[in-house]
């Protein structure tokens, strides 16, 4: 098997990862360590899904099986980071208003899942990273 195929979610999860912290932190004008992880932009989840469907597409072919699986573990993806987490955050929101987090207990996290924009934004970095990715792995091995 093709090393490069495990090592592209990583590489793309550690490329996107940094990329939503300094975009968090311009927009808050401040360092943003509390703010990172589940929403933002890019969407992390959206690039490395998508970053793997465009490998194998690169490499495998659209007609090939894995390309059809690829694409339909990215939609189901975007769908949960789009409708089912910000139905989470909302609850969240609701649990903190009533007085969820008494005293001594620390509010839950309102800010979950993502906008259309930020999956997209995550879709097009998936994409771009999946072309680097594949255009440095071949020329190298």
């Amino acid at each position: 098997m093709d090393i490069t195929y495990l090592v592209t979610p990583v590489i793309t999860w550690m490329l996107v990862g940094p990329i939503k912290f300094l975009i968090t932190s311009v927009r808050q004008r401040r360092l943003a360590f509390d703010l990172v992880g589940n929403g933002g932009f890019p969407s992390n989840h959206s690039s490395v899904v998508t970053s793997m469907a465009t490998l194998i597409a690169l490499r495998e072919g659209m007609a090939d099986p894995a390309f059809g699986v690829a694409v339909t573990l990215a939609f189901i993806v975007m769908i949960d980071a789009n409708s089912l987490r910000q139905h989470v955050g909302r609850q969240a929101a609701a649990i903190n208003r009533l007085g969820g987090a008494g005293e001594g207990v620390k509010p839950l996290r309102e800010r979950m899942g993502h906008t259309l924009v930020e999956i997209s934004g995550g879709v097009c970095t998936g994409i771009l990273v999946g072309f680097a990715i594949n255009y440095v792995s071949t020329r190298l091995f």
